[in-house]
């Protein structure tokens, strides 16, 4: 009998998992059905106008980052995990800190160091005697500038998984390669880094979505992407048929993307277990603080720089945290980054919890689509569920006028919730990483003891589950509260009326021309972006000292 109200409970689990699964899957059908809505004109005068224009820039933007993310992730997790040199305990954290910072407070900060105001240009005209034309400058504000500052915020996550990869490398192969001949840096190109293919190509995949996914950057930069055209076309043309457009155009390019990362994951299959180590190559001269160079460059160009020119903005920005303004825009942002971490950190261990105990092609289903969230952009999701929402208002609203001559008005779009919601969706596969990452360590055997105790469904979460994977939990809600702390288009998009969290008003002053005011909530994004890296920093750590004991 405890067997039966154990199963039974069990399949009370699934009901929740599948509304989750709806939700998820809401934005690609609203996006779609907003394509939809739009004529055969709308769509040629896209392609007349601006879509070649979109198109060419997010390309060109998604090849530099990818090749600048290649080039400094690889290049520092070789140097940290396969050489010795001067600093390199301390470097081997510190690049993984730029990951803290949004791309559009990097970009704020070097606006204002770089552009010709700024303290670079100025000094350079005072030593030089130049006058205003007579010198040239690279433009900051530019494709190439918005893929620098993406570069220096994305480039850990190439560094990760490729440290990650050289760390479980085998030292046999490398030392075959040595005795055969070979030069470090030949035996690198030819051995260790096409065993790291696959987790290089997967955090450039990952560097890639989130660079299409990028709103604040390019649209303070004045580049036009698929991102920056939905928005325009959503708020500024009111024409909603080439918002859905354009977004099903980008949908279709990020879930392209999510695909080749996916399978380049799967290609991952390579097993170093009871194999030696590889000793570090201690560097000597010039070498050594070579490397120490190239791997402090990444760090001072994407933390230090910027938060010196941040603070000294700060100084002068006469923008004072403590008042009663400030204290909205903070609470407005813990307030919706509490509820969605809280909301997202649940929907993960539902649907985690329903494909393991109750196993199937549908509970595979709802996670994979749950998944493709993370692949997303804020904005496009904004659409996808702005579009069913704002329909069904209007329609409840209409049939409440006629039946009893009452307004509803808008229940849910432009509500707080519906901001949840897109939160939850595009951040729900991290917490259910997080989620499978923790429950891999409980074994099957202890989930049939309960099930024998009647302790199924909901009892089993509560007392078996979530006492384990509290660990993996808390630091599943930590990465959603950061996230969302930093999302930009879905707030803009969505937010209540008079709802301003501190990006949005970052991005206002920013807009504005108003750096110094944007450097205030720009710190404290980044103050708050440094909890889940500290967190990240501790379990390399960790992570280190087993592999070397």
């Amino acid at each position: 009998m405890s067997r039966l109200t154990a199963a039974l409970s069990e399949r009370s689990l699934v009901i929740p998992a599948i509304l989750v699964a709806v939700i998820c899957a809401l934005p690609h059908l609203g996006v779609v059905a907003a394509a939809l809505t739009g004529s055969g004109e709308t769509l040629s005068h896209l392609m007349e106008t601006v879509l070649g224009r979109y198109t060419a820039a997010t390309l060109y933007l998604v090849l530099l980052v990818g090749l600048g993310t290649f080039a400094i992730g690889t290049g520092a997790a070789w140097l940290v995990t396969m050489t010795e040199f001067p600093g390199r305990k301390w470097l081997e954290i510190a690049l993984v800190i730029p990951l803290a910072f949004p791309a559009y407070v990097l970009a704020y900060a070097y606006t204002d160091v770089l552009d010709h105001p700024g303290i670079v240009q100025s000094t350079l005209r005072s030593m030089m005697g130049w006058g205003p034309r007579d010198y040239w400058f690279p433009e900051i504000r530019s494709l190439g500038g918005a893929a620098a500052m993406l570069t220096l915020v994305l480039y850990p996550y190439v560094y990760l998984l490729a440290r990650a990869a050289f760390i479980s490398q085998s030292a046999s192969t490398f030392l075959a390669a040595r005795a055969l001949g070979r030069t470090p840096m030949s035996a690198f190109f030819r051995v260790s880094l096409p065993m790291a293919r696959p987790a290089i190509a997967a955090g450039m995949l990952l560097a890639a979505m989130e660079t299409i996914a990028d709103f604040g950057t390019v649209s303070f930069f004045g580049v036009q992407t698929f991102a920056t055209g939905i928005y325009t076309s959503w708020f500024s043309m009111a024409d909603r048929a080439a918002g859905g457009q354009l977004s099903l155009g980008l949908l279709a390019f990020a879930l392209l993307l999510a695909l080749m990362e996916r399978f380049s994951r799967g290609k991952a299959r390579y097993d170093a277990r009871g194999q030696a180590a590889l000793s570090r190559i201690e560097l000597h001269g010039a070498q050594k603080w070579g490397a120490a160079l190239l791997c402090a460059v990444p760090v001072v160009l994407g933390v230090v720089v910027p938060v010196i020119a941040l603070s000294f903005m700060a100084v002068g920005s006469e923008q004072n945290l403590l008042s009663r303004r400030y204290i909205g825009f903070i609470t407005n942002s813990l307030t919706l980054a509490a509820i969605a971490s809280a909301a997202t950190v649940l929907a993960a261990l539902i649907l985690g919890s329903v494909n393991r105990l109750v196993p199937g092609r549908g509970s595979a289903t709802a996670l994979y689509v749950a998944r493709l969230g993370y692949a997303v952009p804020g904005g496009v999701i904004a659409v996808g569920l702005l579009v069913p929402f704002a329909a069904f208002d209007n329609a409840l609203d209409g049939f409440m006028r006629e039946t009893f001559d009452i307004s509803t008005g808008l229940l849910f779009t432009g509500s707080i919730w519906l901001l949840i919601a897109a939160y939850m969706i595009r951040f729900l596969a991290a917490a259910i990483g997080a989620y499978e990452g923790g429950i891999a360590s409980v074994s099957p055997n202890i989930d049939a003891a309960s099930r024998v105790l009647g302790q199924g469904g909901w009892k089993m979460l509560r007392r078996v589950h979530v006492p384990v994977l509290r660990p993996s939990l808390l630091t599943a809600a930590l990465i959603v509260f950061v996230d969302v702390m930093k999302e930009l288009p879905a707030t803009l998009i969505m937010r209540p009326f008079n709802y301003d969290t501190l990006a949005v008003q970052a991005f206002r002053l920013a807009s504005d021309e108003r750096l110094e005011g944007a450097a205030v909530p720009s710190l404290v994004i980044a103050a708050i972006g440094l909890l889940p890296v500290i967190l990240l920093c501790r379990r390399i750590g960790r992570a280190q000292l087993e592999t070397r004991v």
